[in-house]
């Protein structure tokens, strides 16, 4: 079955896509694992508050605008590594400390892949959104991922420490994982933007080695 990204001509309808039904399917398992085995209810509600909004603008988007099957392979692969967070919060997540162990460092740095991986993954598709829906000149589609990774990562940690502080007191801790680190948001905001930067040097790198074009998808797309 053919595979889209963002250059591609052609997107395939979701009843035929099995490669988008197998994302669909597989997040969403991971999610309702993580809903029934979580220990903290009312972190996870938090957590995944933001995971409800975006799951919403991917449907509500999906009639008029289709991503590529690479972008909503990433989409897949940032949700589960986050609602995979919020199972135990970021801050106790069992991965985090095995890479604790394993590097011996002095703290659970689980919430630091979150955070890398969400410019890392989702630029992509943002240079999708750019280029593909809405025709930007090729170097705004390179410009803006990293400057609205950095905007919303701002916004995120205030968010944050709106909800810690002033809503959910006493989810706070759970729910900023801040551990201690009076610099936490600022370097959660630096590795999510090094993320951005990062992916997109490296499809710049493979858009050059390969010689690959750059399209709009001006083509009808029939959604049955």
């Amino acid at each position: 079955m053919p595979f889209s990204n963002a250059v591609s001509n052609f997107r395939t309808p979701f009843t035929k896509n099995r490669w988008l039904q197998v994302f669909l399917v597989g997040f969403l398992t991971i999610w309702l694992t993580t809903l029934f085995k979580t220990s903290n209810i009312s972190n996870w509600v938090l957590e995944n508050t933001l995971v409800f909004i975006f799951l919403g603008f991917l449907l509500l988007t999906y009639k008029k605008h289709q991503f590529s099957d690479l972008s909503y392979l990433l989409f897949a692969v940032y949700l589960a590594g986050h609602v995979y967070g919020s199972m135990y919060s970021y801050s106790e997540n069992p991965f985090g400390y095995w890479l604790q162990d394993v590097l011996d460092t002095e703290r659970n740095h689980y919430d630091r892949i979150v955070h890398f991986s969400f410019g890392f993954l989702l630029a992509y598709p943002m240079r999708e959104l750019f280029i593909s829906w809405y025709r930007f000149p090729s170097w705004v589609g390179w410009a803006l991922p990293i400057e609205i990774t950095l905007s919303v990562s701002g916004l995120y940690e205030l968010v944050e420490w709106a909800v810690a502080d002033v809503f959910f007191p006493a989810q706070g801790e759970a729910y900023l994982g801040s551990q201690g680190d009076i610099w936490d948001a600022q370097k959660d905001m630096f590795l999510a933007t090094l993320g951005a930067i990062l992916a997109t040097t490296i499809v710049s790198i493979l858009k050059r080695t390969l010689k690959i074009g750059t399209t709009t998808l001006t083509f009808p797309i029939n959604r049955d």
